[in-house]
Parts: structure tokens; sequence; C-alpha cells
């Protein structure tokens, strides 16, 4: 056969979409060696009990499917704290899904919804996944930038933008990047948008639980007008540091539901059966506020040793990240100064402009403190060496 070995010519649907930097920062830490402040994952122990759980029901033999929409035991463990939390009351029954992760939620929730030539609106820095999965189902994702350096909407340009077209409107908070929150105005702004429109709302609320100490997590779960039109998306690998399970929920009311989960047995049908019994157990005794406190005290504790370094942290009130400026150092674009500071000083970081969907730069990085903390002190021992750069 002649060429046999030639590939076959293919183009994918999203030919144009590179390897997450994400990917690229995490095999550039290995390449180099470096202190991988890069990719979002806590690198301290999990907790002795849920670990024993998780043992006690792979030997009690739940090592077959769960249901395809999760174990009861989980769904209301769910709701159980999302009405705690926030006064939501949901039905486990018909209203919950645990998914594999929140990525699979958000593609789920995403597939459930945009068709051809409906609009998606972002708020840019945002989380990667968000626009190759909008682009999959045939959306078109419009982006709003968070204003520099608190990183809050601007709602008159939300106004701008919103149009007949508008199908969907993503909501990060705690945000990833920035760490910024939704206050309540915010979402009185939101409601004033969507009130007589059949808009529907997706809320990221993956670190919903790490949120600091005298500040409060307000999600679409707490308006009920919001959240009749919303999917609310979590994920317990964020929140209880076993991001490695990938076990996520996505919350709906029942009509929204009943499709998403149409879209979901086809993606992954269900997700891990033990771990979900285990998680189960776990939840009921949490104590909610003990995460945000344990991460504030990261937070604080890698501020402090960062300045010792010259690098200038803007503030956050959430999440496991901190953001940090280095424009009186190097005017070198934010990717090019990533790479540098990994191969030459062996700290990975991520840059923030591949959080943007048009050419944004204001040289800041960002780096995960969900660390244990030797590890913490020996990447800021790297970067007191950082020196400024001629312009």
């Amino acid at each position: 056969m002649e060429q046999a070995d030639k590939a076959m010519p293919f183009t994918g649907t999203l030919n144009h979409v590179k390897p997450t930097i994400f990917t690229e920062m995490s095999a550039l830490a290995r390449e180099t060696g470096s202190y991988n402040l890069s990719q979002g994952f806590p690198d301290f122990p999990v907790e002795p009990e849920l670990l024993d759980r998780v043992n006690h029901y792979l030997r009690k033999g739940m090592n077959q499917y769960a249901p395809m929409a999760g174990t009861p035991q989980l769904r209301q463990a769910i709701v159980n704290f999302s009405e705690a939390l926030y006064g939501a009351s949901y039905d486990a029954e018909r209203e919950i899904t645990i998914t594999a992760g929140g990525a699979q939620a958000i593609s789920a929730a995403i597939a459930t919804s945009i068709r051809e030539g409906d609009e998606v609106l972002l708020f840019s820095p945002a989380y990667d996944c968000y626009i190759p999965m909008i682009e999959l189902a045939g959306g078109t994702p419009i982006t709003v930038k968070l204003a520099h350096p608190h990183y809050r909407v601007d709602w008159d340009q939300v106004k701008r933008v919103v149009n007949h077209r508008t199908r969907m409107i993503v909501i990060n908070t705690p945000h990833n990047p920035s760490g910024s929150l939704w206050e309540e105005e915010d979402y009185r702004q939101l409601a004033e948008i969507v009130g007589n429109s059949n808009i529907l709302l997706l809320g990221d609320d993956v670190y919903e639980h790490l949120v600091y100490p005298g500040r409060r997590h307000l999600s679409l779960r707490n308006f009920p007008e919001l959240r009749k039109r919303s999917f609310v998306v979590g994920s317990l690998g964020k929140t209880l540091h076993v991001t490695g399970w990938k076990i996520g929920y996505c919350m709906a009311p029942e009509n929204l539901m009943k499709e998403f989960q149409k879209v979901h047995q086809y993606q992954v049908f269900c997700v891990n059966h033990p771990m979900q019994r285990a998680l189960a157990d776990h939840l009921e005794a949490l104590d909610f506020g003990s995460i945000g406190a344990m991460y504030q005290r990261k937070q604080r504790y890698f501020e402090q040793l960062l300045a010792h370094t010259p690098f200038k942290p803007l503030p956050v009130s959430g999440g496991y990240f901190q953001l940090a400026e280095y424009g009186h150092l190097s005017q070198e674009p934010d990717r090019a100064f990533a790479e540098r500071l990994a191969r030459e000083y062996q700290v990975a970081t991520i840059p923030l402009s591949p959080f943007y969907r048009d050419p944004t730069d204001h040289k800041v990085l960002r780096f995960c403190f969900a660390k244990d903390d030797a590890t913490l002190e020996a990447a800021v021992e790297q970067l007191k060496k950082v020196k400024a750069t001629p312009d």
C-alpha cells in the first residue's frame, strides 16, 4: 500500500485551541525542577477520616456504577448545606446531579443550553475552559473585562453588550484567578438586566467554601428570582483538598436539571461510587467555616513572605490564588516572564494573559498558595533573588 504510514488529514472542531496554560506551566515546572505554584491543587494531606470512609465503602462493596444522578446520600448532603448556607431549598431527587468535577458540570450546562447563534457573556479574566465549551456548542463567547486591579464588574458595559442573542451569563465567585467576590449590588444589577428575558445563568461556585472570615460568599442560590434560571456548579475536590477525585455537582430547578441530565448521562453517566458515599458522610460533620479560615491563614502567610520579595501582591478575598504585579521589575510579556521565572529561578506560576480572549497584559502573575508552608517558604527564597531588568 502506497504511503501507508502517512497520517490522514484531519482538522478537529477545536483545532485552533492549544494546550492549556496549566498544562504548559506544570510541564515546565517538571522540566525545570521548579516549585509548582502554577496549577491549582493542594499538596497537603487529605483528612484521614475521609480516607477511612473511602476504604470502608470499598470494602463494603460499593464498587459498581452509582446512580446516574449520584448517590442519594451525597445529593442530600449537598442540599442540606446549600439550604443552611444560602437559604436555598432544592429537591435532592430532581434538582441535583453529581458530576465528574466542576468542569464537567460546566460543560454539561453549556451543552444543555447553547445552540448555534447564541451568545454567552463572560467576565474576563475568565477560567480558560469556558470559551472552548461555548464554541463546541456552537455559541459565541462575549467578554466583558473586570476592572484591574480590583476585578469588579462594569455594569454599564454589561448593559451595552446584552441583547436578544444573549442566552447565558457565566458568573464565577470567588473568582479565579483574582479571588474577588461578588457583592449584593452585583446580583441586584444582574437581576435588573435578566428580569424580563429568557437569559440563563451559570454560577461557577467551585471556591464557595474558600471565603475568608469577615467576607461572605453570595451565590445565585441566595436570590430566588435568579435561582429559577440558574445552573449552579460546585466542587467537592476544591472544598476537601481532593482535586484528583474529580467530584463536583450541579444544582438547578427541575425543568433545567431534566435537560442537564440528558447530557450528563452520555458524557460520563456517573462518577466514583465509594468516594461519593465517603464524601456524604464527611460533609454531614464538616465545619465549612474552618476551610475559609485555614486558607485565609495560608494567604496571609504567603503575603507576608512575598513582602520580602520585589513582587506586589493584589487584594484577595477568597480562593487559593494570589495575584502579584511585576511591571516595576520588567516590561516582558507576562508569559515570557513566567517562563523565565521557572527557568532561571525555579518557581512556576501562571501568567494572566491566557485568561483573556483579546490581548491583555497587566504584568500580573497568579500564584497558588494551597501548598504546605515548607513549599511556600522555599519558593519565596527563590523569588527573593529576582532582579529588575532594564527596559
